[in-house]
Formats: C-alpha cells, sequence, structure tokens
C-alpha cells in the first residue's frame, strides 16, 4: 500500500556533548568560527536568531570563495550546506522551542511519536517552505486547480517546458487509452495528461513522498481512478505496452560534492541508458516517447554530452520525429546568484516515435 510507505523525513539529531549556543548576546564572529571547526550550535532566544546566523555565514563565505562561474557555485553551495546543517533547533511537544517561531504542521504529522527532538536550522526552514505551500497550494499555469506538493516532493518553479508539453498534448491526435509518467513527482505531467483526455495514467517514483503524497492528494477523486501509482525505479511494475511515455528526468550529470537535495536534478551515467532500453519494451509499435530536457548541462560546460542526442546517434531504438524548444525566462533581478547562462538556456521537448 502506498500510504504505507515510510517517508522520507530528516532523522531528529540525538547530542552527546554539549553544544554551544547562538542568541542575541552571542559575538557571530566567534560562532562562524566554531562552526568552522566543526562545533554544533543551536539557536535560543528568538527564531529570528538562526536567521541572522545564517545571513552572517552566507557573508563571510561570499568573502572567502568565489561565486562567480556556475561550478563556484555549487561549491559555494556545497560549503554552506555543510556548515549551515551545524546550526541545530530544539522542538518540544511538536513546537520550536524559541520565541516567536512559524508554526510548521508537518513536526506532528511526520514525527507524531517524536514530540521532543533536534533539527537543522536548514531542515526546519525546508519543513517551513513546505508547509506553507502544502497549505495554501500553488498554482501552475498549465491546470485548472491549485498543486499542494507533500514534504520532499520536487515540483516546478518555472513553467517553460510545461507549456511545451501542453502545447503538444492540444495537437495530439492519436490514441489516449494509456500513458506512463516516469518520475511523476508531484504529479504535474499525469494531471496534464488527464486534462487532455487520457482515460489512465501509470506514474511511478522511487520518492516515497511523492507517492503518499498524491495519493493523500486525489483521496477518492476521478484523478484517483484516472492515475494509478507504483513506488519503483523507472518503469516500477508497469510492464503492459502503452502508447505514450513521458520523462522529465534531472537535466544535470551527477557530480561527486552533489548532495541529496539534489537527486531532483543530477542524474548518474546509468539512467539514460536503462531509460530507453525499458522505454523500448514498454513502448507499442508507433508508439510515442517524450522526453523534457534542457541545453543546461551544455551552456554551463558541465558536460558537452547530451544523453538523448546519444541515444538517437548510437542507441537505434528510436526515430526522432521532433524536437521543440523554448527559451527559458530570463532571472529575475533580485536573484543573488549570477546566473549569466539564463540569456542561452533552452527547455526542450523531444517527441521521439518507437521504430
Amino acid at each position: 500500500m502506498i500510504e504505507e510507505l515510510p517517508i522520507n523525513k530528516p532523522e531528529p539529531i540525538a547530542i552527546e556533548k554539549p553544544l554551544a549556543f547562538f542568541n542575541s548576546h552571542t559575538e557571530v564572529s566567534q560562532t562562524i568560527k566554531e562552526l568552522e571547526a566543526g562545533k554544533r550550535v543551536l539557536i535560543t532566544g528568538i527564531y529570528g536568531n538562526g536567521l541572522l546566523l545564517l545571513k552572517a555565514l552566507t557573508i563571510h563565505l561570499k568573502d572567502k570563495l568565489p561565486n562567480k562561474t556556475f561550478q563556484e557555485q555549487r561549491a559555494f553551495r556545497a560549503e554552506y550546506h555543510k556548515l549551515s546543517n551545524l546550526v541545530l533547533i530544539e522542538t518540544v511537544n511538536h513546537k520550536l522551542a524559541v520565541k516567536k517561531a512559524p508554526f510548521i504542521g508537518w513536526l506532528e504529522k511526520l514525527y507524531p511519536e517524536t514530540p521532543d527532538f533536534l533539527l537543522t536550522f536548514p531542515q526546519i526552514q525546508g519543513l517551513n517552505s513546505a508547509w506553507q505551500w502544502f497549505e495554501n497550494g500553488i498554482s501552475i499555469p498549465v491546470l485548472r486547480n491549485k498543486l499542494h506538493p507533500y514534504y520532499g516532493t520536487y515540483f516546478p518553479t518555472r513553467f517553460e517546458h510545461l507549456v511545451l508539453f501542453d502545447n503538444w498534448l492540444k495537437r495530439y491526435d492519436g490514441p489516449k487509452k494509456t500513458a506512463i509518467d516516469v518520475g511523476i513527482g508531484s504529479g504535474v505531467l499525469a494531471f496534464q495528461l488527464v486534462k487532455h483526455g487520457f482515460q489512465k495514467v501509470f506514474g511511478t517514483d522511487t520518492n516515497p513522498n511523492a507517492l503518499v503524497g498524491l495519493t493523500e492528494f486525489m483521496g477518492d477523486t476521478k484523478l484517483s481512478r484516472k492515475i494509478e501509482l507504483d513506488f519503483g525505479h523507472l518503469f516500477g511494475k508497469f510492464e503492459k505496452q502503452t502508447e505514450l511515455i513521458v520523462f522529465n528526468p534531472p537535466w544535470l550529470p551527477e557530480s561527486h560534492d552533489s548532495d541529496s537535495l539534489d537527486e531532483a536534478i543530477y542524474y548518474n551515467e546509468k539512467l539514460f541508458p536503462e531509460f530507453f532500453d525499458a522505454a523500448k519494451q514498454r513502448l507499442l509499435p508507433g508508439g510515442k516517447l517524450l522526453v523534457i530536457f534542457s541545453n543546461l548541462a551544455q551552456i554551463t560546460n558541465v558536460t558537452k554530452e547530451h544523453p538523448i542526442e546519444k541515444e538517437l546517434t548510437d542507441g537505434g531504438r528510436f526515430q526522432l520525429e521532433k524536437r521543440f524548444t523554448k527559451k527559458v525566462k530570463a532571472a529575475s533581478e533580485k536573484t543573488k546568484r549570477d546566473q549569466y547562462w539564463r540569456a542561452e538556456e533552452e527547455v526542450e521537448l523531444w517527441v521521439l516515435r518507437n521504430n
């Protein structure tokens, strides 16, 4: 049962050694030195003290580390991730044990039997943001209703690729009996397929949070009868051939310094060969394989290899029917990171036909 899958969530921290404390009376520079020495620090007083310390840490690292190129920014984020996760905050009776703290429903929902525990401050920030998204919902231009993403589930914050897919679905006049959405995530592509008349969509994911969240979101509605879920790699238990397969994979190759927060962004070298081989077995003759991708890895010089072009050149399993592209909206002027490459970034919709 999907509802019984173990949820991915931050692991409560057990502390054996005495902690350093940070509050409005603590010297910021000394606390940063303690973090760099690997010492854990507990936020006390008010919630804003944690925000103050992380802001100071960001400024400190920007002064210390280069932060211009794409690769330098990845290194900067890795160092920030390491040090910021030494900053802790306490939960007592499912509420943060500091003043002026936000209410975070996940603390009780995800830890029903553990009312008192410690988490890192960035984890609490993530739980807080996720609770706001879950409670208030997120508007997606291609959907009629809001998404209410479950904690730990990737959801789109840019929509150019979804518009490309929606425009293709509007023109698609082939059979609409079944489709498979590989890596269903928050369910956007599956919801688009249902919106455009597909009778049944089979969705898989290796993230239990995505599947538990979708099951809760769909409840006993019509969507729950049109979308069937499975916890598994790539196609999971779904062996039956279908007329359409949709895949929105990660857009960047895995690097040695990537962490668990980047699982929805980075792919390993086995992913695409395994996917194309499995897709070939599950696609009906003349069926369509749609892969949503981006030129991000090429324009940021992470790699010159494009996995879909490589499959078309070397795989021999599929024929290119059409490739659609759409320019990505320019980065906001408020964005702190140097995103010069955004002017060249394009999202891609590859339409492949089964040979």
